[in-house]
């Protein structure tokens, strides 16, 4: 059991640490170095959602039904490592919009598939999901701090080289997934065309409480995309006032916003006490609410007199990320047959990770530039934070209404779901 956990830890820390060499700061190279507009920025951050909304299904449906999951979760790491070494030779956002739809394309399933892998080989040593799995998946977030660091240390948060460290890094994982605990395909009999095509997960939709939880899930996952997409950019732009422009905050903006990920590190762990103790709907509502404080916390902080404000806006981030993303996977995995487990997480990422990140990023980037771009091509990040906060509020409001919820304390997370009371 030791050797599983640790070789699961090594997957989580270098998936992370592959996606934060440079989804925060991605921005700041966009906006920085290459001074492209916001809407196209927009457009290619919408990747990922795009991405999302068939590649981890499709790939889920592969894993189910056709190839061993770590076997596939290598292959994808490869592909996208080459996409990633691509990056720096584009000089059109355009041509770049093709590159990091195939790059995400290759990463995004790896997400639901590295969950697959993990929950797959814990119960096949026997082991409790819900208690054993936070732990582990923890690593992952400090993989994402060390890559955070690391960028900025080298001071690479504006320059094109953070895609050689995140290609790197692809090719070390992609390897490496060859050694890990198998997970083949189970229940391949295919009793219909749906089985066949492997869509049995979107039957989960039939479910009233399912469905709900499913949209609002999209929901959180354009919070999700407003943070990543932003983040950086908004404390780098304080270099533009002289009296903030040389400290630490500003000239280290990627470990300031790694506190948000030091923060996961507490909250992950809590998740297997709140998911019991409380139920589902109660960790995602508390989730909610860390959204609204995490945005009206950035809208009116700064560098100075106010940092407590951002640094408090790190610290409730991993509240709002944790509660709702892993809490969820959990939850997923409680509600779906084995023979579905890959395709439901799958479903999963594409609400979040798909249409939630396509809404995130498309409409914010059109309204950010219609309406908060000053005339010398500043922004208005006051108002910007405050149209997040608003809308995450109205998130927490209709959730509280529309999820109807009873939950049931238990030591097994499949009894720990939705009871349908329609």
């Amino acid at each position: 059991m030791k050797n599983t956990k640790l070789r699961l830890i090594a997957m989580n820390f270098l998936e992370y640490f592959v996606w934060g060499s440079w989804l925060t700061t991605f921005g700041a190279y966009w906006f920085l170095t290459r001074h492209w507009s916001a809407s196209e920025f927009g457009a290619v951050f919408s990747t990922m959602g795009i991405a999302s909304l068939f590649m981890p299904s499709l790939m889920g449906i592969v894993a189910d039904k056709w190839i061993n999951a770590e076997r596939l979760y290598g292959i994808l790491h490869l592909l996208g490592a080459c996409m990633l070494f691509m990056v720096p030779l584009i000089d059109s956002p355009a041509a770049l919009f093709w590159v990091m739809l195939l790059n995400v394309c290759f990463y995004m399933p790896t997400i639901s598939l590295s969950n697959t892998v993990s929950y797959n080989a814990l119960k096949d040593e026997g082991a409790d999901v819900v208690r054993d799995f936070p732990p582990i998946r923890v690593w992952g977030t400090i993989g994402f701090i060390v890559a955070m660091w690391t960028i900025s240390l080298l001071h690479i948060e504006k320059s094109a080289s953070q895609f050689y460290v995140a290609g790197a890094s692809a090719v070390v994982l992609g390897l490496y997934a060859f050694t890990l605990p198998r997970c083949p395909p189970r229940y391949v009999r295919h009793d219909s065309l749906i089985d066949a095509l492997g869509l049995r997960a979107f039957a989960l939709l039939k479910n009233y409480n399912m469905a709900v939880f499913f949209l609002f899930a999209m929901a959180l996952g354009a919070s999700l995309q407003l943070t990543n997409a932003y983040g950086d950019t908004f404390l780098h732009s304080f270099a533009n006032v002289p009296a903030y422009r040389d400290l630490l905050t500003v000239r280290y903006p990627n470990i300031v916003l790694s506190i948000s990920q030091m923060s996961e590190t507490a909250f992950i762990l809590a998740i297997p006490f709140v998911l019991r103790r409380f139920g589902i709907k109660t960790v995602m509502l508390i989730s909610m609410c860390a959204w609204v404080l995490r945005f009206g916390l950035f809208g009116y902080g700064n560098p100075d007199g106010l940092l407590w404000m951002i640094i408090l806006s790190n610290l409730v981030y991993g509240m709002a990320f944790d509660f709702f993303n892993i809490s969820g996977s959990l939850f997923v995995e409680g509600q779906a047959h084995p023979g579905i487990r890959a395709s439901a997480q799958g479903l999963f990422m594409m609400m979040t990770n798909g249409f939630g990140a396509v809404l995130g990023s498309s409409i914010s980037g059109v309204l950010i530039n219609d309406y908060y771009t000053r005339a010398d091509g500043s922004i208005a990040w006051h108002g910007v934070w405050l149209m997040f906060a608003a809308y995450s509020l109205v998130v927490t409001v209709l959730f509280a209404i529309l999820f109807r919820y009873k939950h049931v304390r238990s030591d097994s997370v499949r009894r720990v779901a939705t009871q349908t009371t329609s």
